[in-house]
C-alpha cells in the first residue's frame, strides 16, 4: 500500500507546475484520472488540488455526494489524502471500491475541483492461461498466442516464452510481439519436437502463471491459398507512442506480404518498420491514422487483415486570462483554448458548481469555449474551471476572478441545531481587503469551550450541541480597517428530540383485555405520538382503541384474538427528531377442526388425499393413525410417513399410490399444548380399475408367416379389451389380415390378435387396451417382422492410384442384425463372372479400402449385406477411375551418343504400357559427372513427352568428361523409377586454358628458349598431344613478320634461326586431337645484338675534280643499334697497302671525300658498326673525280611504306656542277604528271619531296629528275600508303537457343597485316553494344550466354597497325526458341465444382525457352473487372471463391525471353447440387432490333468511309506517280539525246544511235501518260525507250510536266547481294547477306541494279558537265561512254516474297536513271561499271545509314543500311586499263534543249537556280509548283554530303578547249589512275565547297577545305541549288570545276546514296 502511495506522491511532485507555485489555488497533478490497486494491498490517493495559503481539501463522489469514513474500509485524512484499506472480496462495495471520485480545494480565492478519478480495486481471483497446439508447413510462419481470460486480460501480460523449460530469447527465427505472441519463422521439422509455454504476470498483484505446454505440428509444403494466422483490430493510440500491427500468414508458395494504408502503399518513412511479426510504427503522429490492410498473396490466391488505427492527440486546455482582478460591473470574458483530437465536450464550473447561463452569464462558441459575464457582481468572484472531455480523457484549466469592492458579509440565515450533533456556521466575506474574522456570543469571543472551533476562513463549528449552552445569538465580526469592523449576527436554535420510556407486552390469551402505555419522558413540545402494527398505521376500531395525551399514548384491545399477533411500534416526533420503540404481541389458541375427515373411496394405483384441517396458536401438531380391516377398528397404529404417504401442510394425508392393503380406518389427531387434544376417524375403500396383467413386450415374426399376439386383463367388471396398431384401432371387419378372439379365464379376460400373414409394415407397436368404470390400462407389444436386409447405399470417399476407400450406409437391416458384407468389383469392360470379391466384412465396419488396384483404370463395384434371414439384393453399381500413379517401369532402351565436346544425345523408349500407370507427360533426365572429384549429385533436366521414342541432347557439359545418365518417366502423379545408369564420355575438345608459367629467354642473337608448364588437367578437355609455340617478329615500322610455329611434346623449346636484334611476340598453346587450345598471353622477347649486315646499297659520284660523294643505305638487317658507319677508300694504283677510313654518325648516310687526285680511280665501300662490332662491307664501287660533274642523285629510289595521315619525306639529294635542277613527277596511267606544289605537297631546296598527311591516293610511283648542263639522273620511289583494313564479310553459320556462331572473311588488310577483330553485338531493340576482341587468326566466333528466342544485331571491324577499319554490314540473327503456346491436346481444366476450378498449366509449351511468368485473369461473363492470378508452368492453379452456376471468361498469358503467348477459354461452375448449367443464350429484349441494326450498319458505314478514303488516297498517289513519270521521261529524253545528237546540229526525229536499255526481268513495264496506260511488254528482257515513245507537246507557259516508268509488281528473286561499296581497286567484291531491320515488323525489299556497258555502235559522244546552262562559257566538257542498260540483280532477302508496290517500283526506275546520270556527271568515269548495291523501297523504315568522308582526317566513316524509304546505294568502279585512251580527242556537243522554254520541261533535278534567276528577277517559268519548291528546299540538306575528286592544274587536256580557254587544264584524279579533263574557261572560278549563308552548314565529317583560287566568283553564287526529295534525282552540288576541286577519300571506290 505504502509503495503505491509513494509512487503517487512522487508522480504528483514530478508533475507540479512551477508556474502554479505561489498562486492562491493550483493542481499538484491534474492528469491523475485513474487509480487501480490490488484489494490485498490498498491504496493512498493524495488530493490533486491544493492552495496557498492552505486550502480546505474535501473528497466527493462523482455524483456530488460528500463521502464519509467507513471504519477499516475508507478514510479521509486531515491533509486531504484518501485512503482505501485492504479488504476481502466479501467486503467489496462498488460505491467505494469501483467508483469515480473528485477532490476539491477551497480557500479565500475560491474553490476548484479535480477531474474525475476512477478508483478501481482488483481482486486476486484464480485464473489460468492456455496455449493451443498449432499447425504449420515447413518454411512458413507459426504463431502461438497466450490465451488469457477476459476477466483479467486488462491486468495480466505476457512476460516471456519458454521452449522445453528454457526461456526463449527473441532472435534468429523466434520473435515475441508487443501483444505477447510468439512467432516462429522459417518453420523446420525439428520445431515439432519441443513444447512451448507462455509466462504471464499480474500487473497489480505481481502473481505469475505458466501455461500448459503446446506442440507444433509441422507438415511438408502443400500448395494452398494464404491463411491469416494473426491479425489486428481497430485501436486508438496516443501520439508519440509506438504501435505494432501484427500480421502473419501461412500458405504455399510462401505468400508475399504487402502493407497498404487507405488503399495505397505505405509512404517511405523511417518510422515504419516491416518485421516478421508485422508492421511497427514508432513516434506516432495524427496523420498516421487510417485504415491499414495487410495483404498476403501467392499464386493461388490472397487474403487480408485490416483494421483502423486512430492516433489520438492528448487534450490540453488553456484558460485565459489566468487571474483577473476587476471591478464590480465589469464585463468578464474567459476563453478556453483546446488542442488535441476533436470530438470533445466542454463544461464550465464556478467554485466546483456547474455554471448555468442566465441574464448575466452566457456561454458562447462552436464548442462552448467562451464564458461571458456581462455585468459582474461580487457574487461572481471565485475559481472558474473549463473541463474538456473526450471519452475517458479529461483535461481542465482554471482561472481566478477577483471582483474588487468594499468588503461585506453575506447574509446568513438562522440555524436550527439538533442537540447532541455537530453544527457548522459559515461567515462568508465578500470584497477586499479585510484583516480578520471573529465570532462572539453574548459578547464573549469564541471559542470559549472545547466544543467550539473557529476556522481561518471564518467558519464556526459547534460539537455535541447543548440546548442551554449553545442556543442564542452569534455575531460574526470582520475587521476591514485597523479601527473599523463590520458584523452580522445569526440565531442558533437548539431543538431537543423526544425520549420514549421502555414498555413490554404481557402474555395474552384469546378473549383477554390488554392495555399498553407509551410515555415520552423528555423532548421539546409539541410531541406527536402514533402507533403502527407490522409497519401499518393502527386506526381505532374493531376492538382496538388508542388514547393520546400531551406526552403519552395508550393502546387498548378489548378482546384479544389471533389476528392481534404482530409487531407494535410507538413513534414520537417533534421539531428536532423522530424516535420509535417496537415490541411483539403473542396470543395462544387451543386446536380445532377446520375440515373433519369423512369416509372415502380410493382407486387402486391412483393418488388419494384423506382430508383433515385444524388451526390454533401455537400451530397444532397433527398425527394420522391406521387400523386395518373392514370391521370395527381394534387398534390404531401410526401411519408410516414414507415416500408413498405424507402429511400435507394443511394436515391432510396424501397417499401417492393407493394399494389394496390401504383399505381400513384412519384417525386424524391434533394437539398444541393449549387445552385438550382433538381427533376424528374415517374409512377408506379401495376400487380396482381395469389392468393388463400379462402381455409380451416384444415378439418376432418372419415376413410371410402367421403370428398371434395375446393380452390378459383383470379389474372391476365389466372389462372391454381393444387392439390398436400404432395409433389406429384395428377393425377385423375391414382389414382381413387381422382376427381378434376374447375369452374369460376366472377373474381375468384373455384377448388374442392373429396376423395372417406378417408383413414389413407390421414391424410396429401393437397395443391392447383394457377399460372399466374405474380406469383403463394399456399393454404395448413391439412386433418385429424380420426379412433379408436391403442392399447398402454405397459411396466412394476417396480414389487413389492403387486403392479406393468405400463407405456405405445400411438403410434397412431386415430387423435382424447385419452379420456381414460382401464387396465385388471388376474391370468395367469385363463381365461379373471375372469379378474379385472381398467377403465376410465385419458388420461393425462401415467403410473399407480396396487395394491392389491398377492405376489409371476404370472399375465397376457393387455390394451385398447379410443377416440371419439371408442376403440382400446387390447395391447400385458404381463406376470409378483410379488415379494415375507414378510409372512402375523405367524408360527402355536408353542409349547415349556423344555429339560434341559438351553435348551427349540421349535416346530412349517409353516404359512398358502396363507399367506407365497413366499418360506419360514427360521425362526427367538425370546426369552427373563420374570423373574423380565430382560430387556425384545428379543434375535434372525435364522434357515433355512427344511419343514412344524420345531424343534429348544434354548441353553445356564438361569437355572430355565421363557422364552417367539415367532417365525417369513421369506422369501427372509423379516420377517413376530411373533406368540403369549408362556412361558416356563427351568428345575431345581443344584445351580451354593455355600452358602456364610461360617464360622466354634470349640466348644469342638468333636463338631463344621458351619454357612453360602444362595447363591444369581439368582444362585439357582431351588427351594432350603436344604443344605449339607461335612466334612472329615485330618490326620497327609496326609491321608483323611471318607467323611461325614449332610443335613439340616437351615443355621447352629452343627457337633457332631467329632474326637478330628483333622483337618477337611469342604464344604457346596446347593441343589435343580436337585441335589447338587457347593461346597464352603474348610474351615479348628481343634477340641479342650482332654485327650488322652490309649496307643495302652504295653510290659514289664525283662532285669536283678532287672530291667525290659516297652515299649508302642502312643495312637491311642492322642486327642491333647502328653506332657509326665506316667508309673505306683505296686507290689500287697508288701503292697504299691499307685503305683510308672515314667515320660518320649513324644518322648521316653520305660522305664527301676530298683531296683526291683527278683522273685517278678509287674503290669505295662502307661498313656499319654496332656494339657487337663491325659488320660486313658493302659492295665496292669505283669512282673517279671529274672536273665537270654531271647531275647525279645520291639518294636512293625504292619502295617507301607509311601509314596514312603521316608526313612523308622522299629525299632526292643531288650533286653536280653546275648545281642540278630537281623535278618531281608522279606516274599516272602511261603518263607522268608533275607534282603540284600546294599545302599538301612541298619540295625543299635539297630536293626532298614532303607529302603532308598522306592518303591512299598519294600511293604511286614518284620520279625525281636532277638535271644540269652535264646531264641528268633519275630515281623512282614507290610510295605505299597503309590504310585501315576493309570491312570483313560477316555471316552466321550456326545458331542455338543460347548461342550464335559467326564466321567471316577478312577484307583487304589496307597494306598492313590485320592485328585483330572487334566484334560488337546487341539485342535487336537495344542500342547498348557489347565489344569482344578476337585474335587476327580467328575466322569464326561463338557468342554464348544469349537470350533464348531473341534477335541480335552483330557487326565486325578489323584492326591493323593504322587503326580500325570500316565496320561490316550489321547482320541479324535469332537464337532458337519462340514464345509459349498452349497445346490443344491438353485439357485446361482438370476439375470444376460450384466454387473452385483447377487448371492444368502443363499444357503450355515453352517454345524452347523457359517460361518466366504465367498470368491468369478471369471474370464472370458480362462483367468488366478481371481478377488476376500469377502461377508457374509446373503447377496446377486453383481458382477459388467462384460464383456457383456462373459462366466465366479466362485469359492466360505466358511469357519467356522470346515473347508472350496468349490463350483464352470459357468455363462454367456447377450448380449447388453439382449439376451443370446451360450455355448463355442472348436474351431477347426491346433493344435487339436496335442492336442488330447497329451491328449491321456499322460495318457498312465503315466500309463506305474506307472506300471513299481509299479513292482519295489512290487519286493523290496517282497524281504523284504521274508527276514522277513525267520527270523520268524528261531524264530519259536527255540520256538518249546525248548519244544521238552532234555538237553543232540539234537532233530531230527518232534517235539513230544506241538507245538506253532498261533490263527488267520478270516484271511488267507500263508507261503512263495523260491518254492512259500503255502496256509495253510482259516478261521481256529488254525494253527500248526512245524519244518517239516519250514525245509530248510542250507549252512554254504551261506547268512543267514529265513522264516516268514504273511497273505494277516485282517478284523478288533470291541470291547473294554483291556489295561493291568502297571496295579496293583490283579486289573482288564479296557477297553478303542483307540485314534485317531493327523493327519487329519488317517490309524491306533489296534489289541490285547493274548498269552495264552497251555495245558501242557509234563513236563516243561528249556531255557537257553542266548541261543545264546554255553556252560554252558555263561549263566544261567531259568524255562520255556509250549507252548503258539497267538490269535487276538477285535479291538477298531470302524468304521475303512480298510484292513491291507500283509506286515503289516507279521510284526505283527513277533512281536508276539518277544513279546513271549522277555518276557520269560527278565522277566523270568512262567505261565504268555502276552497281546499285541496295534499294530500300518499302514504306517502313530500316536501319540507319551514314555515308561521308572526314575531310580533315581523310578517313571514311562507317556505312550501314539506309534508313529512309526510297533509298538506293550504288558504287562506281574504275575503268579498265584498256579503256584509258578511249575518251581522248572527242568533240564537245552543244547543250541539250538550248531554248529557254525547253528548260521548263526539264525534271526538277536538272534545273538550276543559276539559270532560272535572271538579273531582272523574272522567272522563265510562270508557275513553280509547290512540290517543286519543296524539292528544292530538301536538296539543301543533301548538299552537305561530300563528293571527292582531286584536281591537278598541270594535267593534260582530254578534250578540245573552248575558245579563249587557257592552256592549263585540270585533272580529276582517281585512285592509282588518272583521268584528265579541261580546265575551267576564263572568267569562271571554282566555287567553294562549303554551304552558302542561306544553307545549313555541313557536318564536320563532310566538310572539305576550300581549294585555292584567284578567280573572281561566278555570278549566281558559289553553289547551284536544285530541287530534290525522295522522288527526285540527286542534286547537282556544284557545276563544272567547282565540284571537281573536292578532295578524294582515299583508295576506295565511291559510294553514294540516292534519296
Amino acid at each position: 500500500m505504502w509503495l503505491v502511495t509513494f509512487l503517487l506522491l512522487l508522480d504528483s511532485l514530478h508533475k507540479a507546475r512551477p508556474e502554479d507555485v505561489g498562486t492562491s489555488l493550483y493542481f499538484v497533478n491534474d492528469s491523475l484520472q485513474q487509480v487501480t490497486f490490488s484489494s490485498s494491498v490498498g491504496v493512498v490517493v493524495p488530493c490533486p488540488a491544493a492552495g496557498s495559503p492552505s486550502a480546505a481539501l474535501r473528497w466527493y463522489l462523482a455524483t456530488g455526494d460528500d463521502i464519509y469514513d467507513v471504519p477499516h474500509i475508507r478514510h479521509v485524512h486531515a491533509n486531504g489524502t484518501l485512503q482505501l484499506y485492504p479488504f476481502s472480496p466479501s467486503a467489496f462495495n462498488s460505491f467505494i471500491h469501483d467508483n469515480d471520485y473528485f477532490c476539491t480545494a477551497e480557500n479565500a480565492a475560491g474553490k476548484i475541483r479535480s477531474p474525475n478519478i476512477r478508483i478501481k480495486a482488483v481482486f486476486r481471483e484464480p485464473y489460468t492461461v492456455r496455449v493451443e497446439d498449432q499447425r504449420s508447413m515447413r518454411g512458413n510462419v507459426a504463431v502461438f498466442k497466450c490465451l488469457i481470460p477476459s476477466s483479467v486480460q486488462e491486468y495480466v501480460s505476457v512476460v516471456s516464452w519458454e521452449k522445453d523449460t528454457v526461456s526463449i530469447t527473441p532472435e534468429n527465427r523466434f520473435s515475441i510481439t508487443s501483444h505477447g505472441g510468439l512467432y516462429i519463422s522459417d518453420v523446420q521439422k525439428e520445431d515439432a519436437l519441443s513444447t512451448y509455454r507462455c509466462i504471464t504476470k499480474h500487473k497489480y498483484s505481481g502473481e505469475t502463471r505458466q501455461s500448459n505446454g503446446a506442440r507444433l505440428s509441422v507438415t511438408d509444403p502443400a500448395e494452398s491459398i494464404p491463411t491469416i494466422l494473426d491479425g489486428f483490430h481497430s485501436q486508438e493510440v496516443w501520439t508519440g507512442h509506438a504501435v505494432e500491427l501484427p500480421c502473419a500468414a501461412s500458405g504455399y508458395p510462401i505468400p508475399a506480404i504487402r502493407w497498404l494504408k487507405d488503399g495505397r502503399p505505405l509512404p517511405a518513412d523511417s518510422r515504419w518498420a516491416k518485421r516478421i511479426t508485422g508492421l511497427t510504427i514508432s513516434d506516432l503522429r495524427t496523420e498516421d491514422s487510417g485504415t491499414y490492410i495487410c495483404e498476403v498473396t501467392n499464386t493461388f490466391g490472397s487474403a487480408e487483415a485490416n483494421g483502423i488505427l486512430t492516433v489520438i492527440d492528448p487534450l490540453h486546455v488553456t484558460l485565459t486570462p489566468k487571474k483577473l482582478k476587476t471591478g464590480i460591473g465589469s464585463t468578464v470574458i474567459l476563453s478556453c483554448a483546446l488542442t488535441g483530437s476533436p470530438e470533445f465536450t466542454i463544461r464550465w464550473y464556478r467554485n466546483t458548481e456547474p455554471v448555468l447561463p442566465g441574464e448575466v452569464i452566457s456561454i458562447r462558441g462552436l464548442s462552448n469555449e467562451t464564458l461571458l459575464i456581462s455585468s459582474a457582481q461580487k457574487s461572481h468572484s471565485g475559481a472558474y474551471q473549463c473541463f474538456a472531455s473526450r471519452k475517458a480523457q479529461t483535461a481542465q484549466d482554471f482561472a481566478i476572478i477577483v471582483l474588487e469592492g468594499p468588503p461585506s458579509i453575506r447574509a446568513m440565515r438562522n440555524i436550527t441545531a439538533v442537540a447532541g450533533r455537530d453544527t457548522l456556521i459559515n461567515c462568508r466575506v465578500i470584497g477586499y481587503p479585510y484583516y480578520s474574522i471573529k465570532w462572539y456570543k453574548d459578547a464573549l469571543l469564541l471559542p470559549d469551550n472545547h466544543r467550539q472551533v473557529v476556522f481561518e476562513n471564518g467558519t464556526l463549528k459547534l460539537t455535541d450541541v447543548q440546548k442551554g449552552m449553545d442556543e442564542g445569538e452569534y455575531l460574526c465580526s470582520v475587521l476591514i480597517q485597523p479601527q473599523l469592523s463590520i458584523s452580522q449576527s445569526v440565531h442558533v436554535a437548539v431543538k431537543v428530540p423526544p425520549l420514549i420510556q421502555p414498555f413490554e407486552f404481557p402474555p395474552a390469551s384469546i378473549g383477554q383485555l390488554l392495555y399498553i402505555p407509551c410515555v415520552v419522558s423528555s423532548g421539546d413540545m409539541p410531541i406527536r405520538i402514533t402507533w403502527r402494527k407490522d409497519g401499518q398505521v393502527i386506526i381505532s376500531g374493531s376492538g382496538v382503541t388508542i388514547e393520546s395525551k400531551e406526552f403519552m399514548s395508550s393502546l387498548q384491545i378489548s378482546s384479544v384474538s389471533l389476528k392481534h399477533n404482530g409487531n407494535y411500534t410507538c413513534i414520537a416526533s417533534n421539531a428536532a427528531a423522530t424516535v420509535s420503540r417496537e415490541r411483539q404481541l403473542i396470543v395462544r389458541v387451543p386446536p380445532r377442526f377446520v375440515v373433519q375427515p369423512n369416509n372415502q373411496d380410493g382407486i387402486y394405483g391412483k393418488a388419494g388425499v384423506l382430508n383433515c384441517s385444524v388451526d390454533g396458536y401455537p400451530p397444532p401438531k397433527v398425527m394420522w393413525k391406521h387400523a386395518k380391516g373392514s370391521g370395527n377398528p381394534q387398534q390404531y397404529h401410526p401411519v408410516p410417513l414414507t415416500g408413498r404417504m405424507q402429511i400435507l401442510p394443511n394436515s391432510s394425508l396424501l397417499i401417492r399410490h393407493v394399494l389394496e392393503e390401504d383399505i381400513g380406518y384412519y384417525l386424524c389427531q391434533a394437539s398444541n399444548g393449549v387445552g385438550t387434544d382433538i381427533s376424528k376417524a374415517m374409512f377408506l375403500t379401495v376400487k380396482i380399475p381395469a389392468m393388463i396383467t400379462s402381455h409380451p413386450n416384444t415378439t418376432i415374426a418372419i415376413k410371410g408367416h402367421a403370428k398371434e399376439l395375446n393380452c390378459t386383463a383383470r379389474g372391476e367388471r365389466p372389462i372391454i379389451i381393444r387392439w390398436e396398431k400404432g395409433d389406429t384401432v384395428i377393425d377385423p371387419d375391414r382389414v382381413m389380415r387381422y382376427a381378434i378372439a376374447t375369452k374369460d379365464n376366472g377373474d381375468e379376460v384373455v384377448s388374442t390378435l392373429k396376423l395372417k400373414p406378417a408383413d414389413r409394415g407390421d414391424s410396429v407397436f401393437f397395443s391392447c387396451h383394457a377399460i372399466n368404470s374405474y380406469g383403463e390400462d394399456r399393454g404395448l407389444i413391439q412386433l418385429t417382422v424380420q426379412e433379408p436386409p436391403d442392399p447398402p447405399e454405397l459411396e466412394i470417399r476417396e480414389v487413389k492410384a492403387r486403392s479406393m476407400n468405400l463407405r456405405w450406409t445400411q438403410r434397412f437391416d431386415g430387423n435382424s442384425i447385419i452379420t456381414g458384407f460382401d464387396i465385388e468389383y471388376k474391370n468395367k469392360s469385363d463381365s461379373w463372372d471375372f469379378k474379385q470379391s472381398t467377403r465376410n466384412i465385419s458388420p461393425t465396419i462401415n467403410q473399407a479400402n480396396i487395394v491392389d488396384l491398377h492405376p489409371a483404370s476404370v472399375y465397376s463395384i457393387r455390394m451385398y449385406s447379410f443377416n440371419k434371414i439371408g442376403r440382400s439384393e446387390p447395391s447400385k453399381e458404381l463406376t470409378i477411375s483410379t488415379e494415375e500413379a507414378a510409372p512402375d517401369g523405367p524408360p527402355m532402351d536408353v542409349t547415349l551418343q556423344p555429339v560434341t565436346s559438351q553435348s551427349i544425345q540421349v535416346t530412349w523408349k517409353a516404359p512398358k504400357k502396363e507399367l506407365q500407370n497413366g499418360v506419360i507427360r514427360g521425362y526427367q533426365i538425370g546426369y552427373r559427372e563420374n570423373s574423380p572429384g565430382s560430387n556425384g549429385q545428379y543434375s535434372i533436366v525435364e522434357m515433355k513427352a512427344t511419343g514412344d521414342s524420345e531424343v534429348y541432347t544434354l548441353d553445356n557439359l564438361k569437355k572430355f568428361a565421363q557422364y552417367g545418365v539415367v532417365v525417369q518417366a513421369f506422369n501427372r502423379a509423379g516420377t517413376g523409377p530411373s533406368s540403369s545408369e549408362i556412361n558416356a564420355t563427351t568428345l575431345e575438345d581443344v584445351p580451354s586454358q593455355p600452358p602456364e608459367n610461360v617464360r622466354a629467354l634470349s640466348i644469342t642473337s638468333d636463338v631463344a628458349v621458351i619454357s612453360w608448364s602444362e595447363p591444369p588437367r581439368s582444362t585439357l578437355n582431351g588427351v594432350l598431344k603436344g604443344y605449339r609455340v607461335i612466334f612472329w617478329s615485330l618490326y620497327v615500322d609496326g609491321e608483323w613478320g611471318e607467323m611461325q610455329n614449332v610443335t613439340t611434346t616437351r615443355e621447352r623449346v629452343e627457337l633457332r634461326g631467329m632474326e637478330k636484334f628483333t622483337n618477337y611476340s611469342v604464344q604457346v598453346l596446347a593441343y589435343t586431337q580436337a585441335g589447338d587450345g587457347v593461346r597464352s598471353s603474348v610474351l615479348y622477347i628481343q634477340t641479342k645484338e650482332d654485327v650488322p649486315g652490309p649496307p643495302a646499297g652504295i653510290k659514289a659520284v664525283p662532285s669536283s675534280a678532287s672530291s667525290v660523294v659516297v652515299s649508302w643505305l642502312p643495312p637491311t638487317k642492322p642486327n642491333g643499334v647502328i653506332r657509326k658507319y665506316t667508309i673505306f677508300c683505296s686507290s689500287p694504283g697508288s701503292g697504299q697497302p691499307a685503305p683510308s677510313e672515314y667515320e660518320t654518325s649513324p644518322e648521316q648516310l653520305f660522305y664527301r671525300i676530298a683531296h683526291l687526285n683527278r683522273g685517278q680511280q678509287y674503290l669505295l665501300w662502307v661498313a656499319a658498326v654496332t656494339s657487337a662490332g663491325r659488320g660486313n662491307s658493302s659492295e665496292k664501287v669505283t669512282i673517279e673525280p671529274a672536273g665537270k660533274a654531271p647531275a647525279k642523285i645520291i639518294s636512293f629510289g625504292g619502295t617507301v611504306t607509311t601509314p596514312w595521315m603521316k608526313d612523308v619525306r622522299l629525299p632526292c639529294n643531288s650533286v653536280g656542277d653546275p648545281a642540278p635542277a630537281v623535278k618531281w613527277t608522279k606516274d599516272s596511267e602511261d603518263s607522268a604528271i608533275p607534282v603540284s606544289l600546294d599545302g599538301h605537297r612541298l619540295i625543299h631546296t635539297n630536293g626532298t619531296l614532303l607529302l603532308r598527311a598522306v592518303k591512299a591516293e598519294d600511293s604511286g610511283y614518284y620520279t625525281c629528275t636532277a638535271t644540269n648542263t652535264g646531264g641528268f639522273d633519275t630515281i623512282i620511289v614507290n610510295l605505299l600508303v597503309q590504310v585501315p583494313p576493309d570491312q570483313p564479310r560477316l555471316t552466321v553459320s550456326k545458331t542455338s537457343a543460347s548461342s550464335i556462331t559467326l564466321t567471316w572473311i577478312p577484307g583487304d588488310n589496307g597494306g598492313s597485316s590485320i592485328r585483330g577483330f572487334v566484334l560488337q553485338y546487341s539485342v535487336d531493340n537495344s542500342e547498348e553494344w557489347k565489344d569482344v576482341f578476337i585474335s587476327s587468326s580467328e575466322r569464326s566466333f561463338k557468342l554464348d550466354s544469349l537470350k533464348c528466342g531473341t534477335w541480335y544485331k552483330v557487326k565486325l571491324a578489323a584492326k591493323n597497325s593504322v587503326g580500325s577499319g570500316r565496320i561490316s554490314e550489321i547482320i541479324e540473327a535469332k537464337t532458337h526458341g519462340r514464345e509459349p503456346s498452349f497445346s490443344k491436346d491438353q485439357h485446361l481444366f482438370t476439375h470444376i465444382n460450384s466454387t473452385h476450378a483447377r487448371l492444368n498449366l502443363q499444357g503450355w509449351n515453352n517454345g524452347g525457352c523457359p517460361i518466366t511468368a504465367i498470368v491468369l485473369e478471369y471474370r464472370p461473363k458480362g462483367t468488366w473487372a478481371w481478377q488476376g492470378v500469377r502461377a508457374n508452368s509446373s503447377t496446377e492453379v486453383f481458382l477459388t471463391e467462384l460464383r456457383e452456376a456462373t459462366w466465366y471468361e479466362l485469359r492466360m498469358r505466358a511469357c519467356n525471353s522470346a515473347g508472350c503467348g496468349n490463350e483464352t477459354a470459357q468455363f462454367a461452375t456447377l450448380d449447388y447440387d453439382g449439376s451443370t448449367i446451360p450455355p448463355i443464350k442472348s436474351a431477347q429484349g426491346e433493344g435487339d432490333d436496335v442492336k442488330k441494326l447497329f451491328t449491321i450498319g456499322c460495318p457498312v458505314i465503315l466500309a463506305t468511309l474506307g472506300a471513299a478514303l481509299l479513292f482519295v488516297v489512290r487519286k493523290k498517289r496517282k497524281e504523284k506517280r504521274l508527276k514522277r513519270l513525267r520527270d523520268a521521261k524528261s531524264l530519259a529524253e536527255m540520256l538518249i539525246s546525248k548519244n544521238n545528237r552532234s555538237f553543232d546540229t540539234p537532233v530531230k526525229g527518232p534517235p539513230q544511235g544506241p538507245r538506253l536499255h532498261i533490263d527488267i526481268p520478270r516484271v511488267q513495264l507500263l508507261i503512263e501518260d495523260k491518254e492512259g496506260i500503255k502496256q509495253l511488254g510482259d516478261d521481256k528482257a529488254t525494253i527500248p525507250v526512245t524519244d518517239a515513245e516519250f514525245s509530248q507537246a510542250v507549252n512554254p507557259q504551261s506547268f512543267c510536266t514529265g513522264v516516268s516508268l514504273h511497273h505494277p509488281a516485282l517478284i523478288q528473286s533470291t541470291g547473294p547481294l554483291i556489295d561493291m561499296s568502297d571496295i579496293r581497286p583490283g579486289t573482288n567484291p564479296v557477297s553478303r547477306k542483307n540485314v534485317k531491320s531493327a523493327h519487329s515488323t519488317r517490309n524491306r525489299y533489296s534489289s541490285q541494279w547493274t548498269l552495264t556497258k552497251g555495245q558501242a555502235s557509234t563513236p563516243a559522244r561528249t556531255l557537257t558537265s553542266d548541261w543545264r546552262n546554255v553556252g560554252s562559257q558555263h561549263g566544261v566538257t567531259v568524255a562520255e561512254s556509250d549507252s548503258y542498260s539497267a538490269s535487276l540483280s538477285q535479291d538477298t532477302d531470302k524468304g521475303r516474297n512480298s510484292m513491291v508496290s507500283t509506286e515503289s517500283a516507279s521510284s526505283t526506275y527513277e533512281e536508276l536513271a539518277r544513279a546513271y546520270e549522277h555518276a557520269k556527271l560527278e565522277e566523270q568515269l568512262q567505261n565504268a561499271k555502276f552497281e546499285i548495291t541496295e534499294c530500300f523501297i518499302s514504306d517502313s523504315s530500316s536501319d540507319q545509314m551514314t555515308t561521308g568522308t572526314n575531310e580533315n582526317a581523310g578517313s571514311m566513316t562507317s556505312m550501314s543500311t539506309p534508313s529512309e524509304p526510297g533509298i538506293c546505294r550504288f558504287t562506281a568502279s574504275p575503268p579498265k586499263p584498256q579503256d584509258a585512251d578511249r575518251g581522248k580527242n572527242v568533240a564537245v556537243p552543244i547543250p541539250h534543249r538550248a531554248s529557254k522554254s525547253d528548260y521548263c520541261n526539264l525534271p526538277l533535278y536538272t534545273k538550276s537556280e543559276t539559270f532560272f534567276r535572271k538579273a531582272d528577277g523574272r522567272e522563265p517559268c510562270p508557275v513553280v509548283p509547290p512540290r517543286e519548291a519543296s524539292m528544292r528546299n530538301l536538296t539543301r540538306a543533301y548538299h552537305t554530303q561530300s563528293r571527292h575528286l582531286t584536281l591537278d592544274p598541270a594535267s593534260k587536256p582530254l578534250a578540245l578547249p573552248h575558245p579563249g580557254a587557257p592552256a592549263a587544264t585540270t585533272t580529276a584524279t582517281l585512285p592509282q589512275r588518272t583521268l584528265a579533263m579541261p580546265a575551267p574557261p576564263a572568267g569562271t572560278a571554282p566555287p567553294a565547297p562549303g554551304p552558302t549563308p542561306s544553307e545549313p552548314p555541313a557536318a564536320p565529317s563532310a566538310a572539305a577545305p576550300p581549294a585555292p583560287s584567284t578567280e573572281p566568283p561566278r555570278p549566281g553564287g558559289p553553289h547551284t541549288k536544285m530541287g530534290g526529295s525522295r522522288d527526285s534525282l540527286l542534286e547537282m552540288n556544284t557545276p563544272g570545276v567547282g565540284r571537281s576541286q573536292k578532295q578524294g577519300a582515299g583508295a576506295y571506290s565511291k559510294s553514294y546514296t540516292l534519296v
